[in-house]
């Protein structure tokens, strides 16, 4: 049985260990995962930290990925990436080598225990808006609506963009 591609939205984030080196490696191991193609990456822009503010500033992109993996197949496939490259979750926001979320996964909407989709702080978040639109400029957030006027709401929260 030949399952169909579908299109899915991945929030890149690491800030220790070289972080635009973590995160430009992400990139290119999302293309490497079982039945998955890495479409486009976004630029990397640099972010305050939410949350804890007492770290680093961190590296963030998105990646537009094709894939036939099932969600939490594809969400295993992240875990394993981030392994990779060193993540230990010690501290909740704390720094991190590589952070991978699934943003958005098709038109799909999953809340179970170890899987919400979308992601549900994407609305709330400018370090992941504005890489996201810079790859989906008329990107939908399935349940809210049009991702543009959430990032226009985030616009405050600073961000900068460095490398293409």
């Amino acid at each position: 049985m030949n399952v169909a591609p579908v299109l899915a939205y991945i929030g890149i984030g690491s800030n220790v260990a070289d972080p635009q080196a973590q995160v430009q490696r992400a990139l290119h191991e999302l293309g490497d995962l079982p039945a998955t193609r890495l479409v486009r990456g976004s630029s990397l822009y640099a972010t305050a930290p939410v949350g804890l503010l007492e770290q680093p500033d961190f590296v963030n992109a998105v990646a537009k990925i094709e894939t036939t993996l099932a969600p939490h197949a594809l969400l295993q496939g992240l875990l394993a990436i981030e392994l990779r490259h060193g993540r230990v979750r010690t501290v909740k926001n704390g720094p991190r080598t590589l952070d991978l979320d699934i943003l958005l996964y098709a038109a799909l909407q999953i809340h179970d225990e170890g899987l919400t989709i979308p992601h549900p702080r994407l609305h709330e978040r400018a370090f992941v808006l504005a890489p996201l639109l810079e790859i989906e400029p008329e990107c939908e957030i399935p349940g809210l609506g049009r991702a543009q006027r959430f990032y226009e709401q985030t616009a405050q929260q600073g961000l900068k963009k460095i490398q293409r």
